[in-house]
């Protein structure tokens, strides 16, 4: 198999799976943050015990998407230029 000189590895970018989770994360969180903020009436708060938990809920979820985006940003997976074939694993195991 021939190799290009020039081939670099490459950043996983938008298929990174913390970019992913940080998305749906992050969408429950507006949702709920919003629901919290807006549309809670003081007698659901009554119910849980005077604690707007939609709202909190939503905020946490911001700040856990948030630590997943810096954490992606800070250490971004690399692809290898080129896949490692059955040949290439077994002289590295040696």
């Amino acid at each position: 198999m021939a190799t290009e000189s020039g081939a670099r590895p490459r950043k996983a970018g938008a298929f990174d799976i913390r970019l992913i989770i940080a998305l749906l994360i992050g969408v429950y969180g507006v949702i709920l943050t919003v629901m919290g903020a807006a549309f809670t009436s003081d007698e659901e708060i009554k119910k849980a015990a005077d604690v707007n938990i939609n709202l909190w809920a939503g905020i946490g979820m911001l700040v856990v998407a948030a630590l997943f985006i810096i954490w992606a940003k800070a250490r971004p997976l690399v692809v290898p230029a080129e896949p490692e074939s059955d040949d290439t694993a077994a002289a590295a195991a040696e």
